[in-house]
């Protein structure tokens, strides 16, 4: 990566690309906006069409300037649809993605029938071609990209506010309209720079997947933004490694597929939201609470004699709850805290503090004392 040019331009690009979606991914997820983002990155096919016809010029900051007008305009038309008529958000936003993508594809089609040779390649937008990217391309994304965390570092308590409750942001008499248009805005920007990379179909699992992947691991806003930055970057620099590394393999695709992996390892692994964590701590829970039942029998069965640590067999213990199996590895592991101890042979009885917990245990799920 750091001797070849074409795979360390696409590298650099793909992890700037990860990092500023990542940021403005976070805002789009916490504020349940994630199909913005779908209908942005398609809206801005109409844009680079007119851009090119207008100009003649296939010039990735032309484009990106056409991109950015069309998702604009699409996402001020999503607004003021949803805000002046009975037509609900989510309508709004399949409403103008679709007529925006539709209008694109016939403007690109009839581009494409022109005798001129010059409107060769802007299919490769629907798609994006990382390999064409330049160190040109790379420096406009930097800049781009760098004006977006800086507006997000200086609105940062605004934004803040502004994606956990907009009605307290209002009671703060905070111009929240305006702040939605910026960030929005910045949404639009984070979009329109990754459009030649990855493609106005595949932009917005770039600005998703990664916010989606960092919710999993924290409860902190910062925090979440720092990996969902990481994560933009590393599946950006992977996906272009492994492109690299076999042939007839698209970057753009690549780079999403390697962001889906880290989604669904985020979902399986991280802690307190990761489906093997909830696995393990309902294990943990349920021997946990077989261990109680345990105890509040021994400590039922004792109550029958004078001495409240009296010995009883396993049998009489597996006979009192028939589906619970045997229940000796149970009563080995309250003998290893201290709970119970073994009599003599197959004979069990409650330790001091065994009896305390039981009577607590027993108290409680009875709601009252020893009968």
């Amino acid at each position: 990566m750091l001797t070849d040019y074409t795979l360390r331009t696409v590298a650099l690009g793909a992890a700037l690309l990860g990092i500023v979606s990542g940021a403005l991914g976070t805002f789009a997820v916490l504020r349940r906006q994630s199909l913005l983002g779908d209908a942005v990155s398609h809206a801005a096919l109409p844009g680079i069409a007119l851009a090119f016809l207008l100009t003649g010029s296939k010039a990735p900051i032309i484009l990106i300037a056409g991109a950015a007008v069309a998702g604009w305009a699409a996402t001020w038309l999503i607004m003021a649809t949803s805000w002046s008529t009975r037509i609900k958000y989510d309508s709004a936003l399949g409403l103008v993605l679709s007529v925006f993508f539709g209008v694109g594809l016939l403007i690109l089609t009839a581009i494409q029938k022109m005798p001129d040779a010059q409107q060769a390649g802007l299919d490769t937008y629907l798609f994006g071609q990382a390999a064409s990217l330049v160190q040109r391309d790379v420096l406009t994304m930097a800049i781009l990209g760098a004006l977006a965390l800086a507006a997000i570092a200086i609105l940062w308590k605004e934004f803040k506010i502004l994606s956990f409750d907009p009605e307290f942001a209002r009671s703060l008499q905070l111009p929240v309209r305006r702040l939605d248009a910026a960030l929005t805005m910045l949404l639009v920007l984070a979009i329109v720079i990754g459009l030649q990379m990855v493609g106005v179909v595949l932009m917005s699992a770039m600005l998703i997947a990664p916010a989606a992947a960092a919710r999993q691991w924290t409860d902190r806003l910062g925090i979440m933004m720092v990996i969902s930055m990481g994560a933009g970057a590393l599946a950006g620099v992977a996906g272009a490694l492994i492109s690299a590394s076999g042939s007839h393999l698209p970057t753009g695709p690549t780079i999403v597929l390697c962001i889906s992996a880290l989604v669904l390892l985020s979902m399986a692994l991280a802690p307190n939201r990761g489906l093997a964590w909830r696995m393990v701590n309902r294990y943990r829970k349920s021997m946990q609470l077989g261990r109680e039942a345990l105890l509040v029998d021994l400590y039922i069965l004792a109550l029958k004699h004078a001495e409240r640590t009296h010995a009883h067999d396993e049998t009489a213990l597996a006979l009192m709850r028939p589906g619970a199996g045997s229940p000796r590895g149970r009563l080995r592991k309250l003998q290893e805290i201290g709970l119970a101890e073994r009599a003599h042979g197959r004979l069990w009885r409650l330790t001091d503090d065994g009896v305390k917990e039981a009577r607590r245990l027993y108290r409680v799920r009875k709601g009252g004392g020893d009968p």
